[in-house]
């Protein structure tokens, strides 16, 4: 954890900036390289029945870690996304409570 989930974004693109966004967030939250996942989800947007390209969104889940840094880690996602050519790029977060995460059947 963190969980990086892309939508309307190639795959290719996240392929080119996913070292140096992990190296970033790595160092922004202080969390081992290896709790990272990044995630392309591949959906189709309808418009007026028509297929459409959908915009382009970062859904991040993790533990809260203020306002602050989750304010530094938008940014870092921002720019990378936007250095791959898509220009609006909405960051949303999901705060997950520790009491909820489970891992190999043990809460955090």
């Amino acid at each position: 954890m963190p969980i990086l989930k892309f939508n309307a974004i190639k795959a290719n693109d996240v392929k080119i900036f996913s070292r140096d966004l992990v190296d970033e967030l790595q160092r922004i939250t202080g969390s081992p390289r290896e709790y990272f996942t990044l995630e392309v989800i591949s959906s189709v947007y309808i418009t007026d029945g028509i297929e459409v390209e959908g915009p382009p969104i970062v859904e991040v889940g993790w533990f809260d870690r203020g306002q602050e840094l989750q304010d530094m880690a938008a940014k870092v996602i921002t720019r990378h996304v936007q250095s791959a050519g898509y220009p609006n790029v909405d960051v949303i977060f999901t705060i997950f409570n520790e009491a909820s995460y489970y891992e190999n059947g043990n809460h955090f």
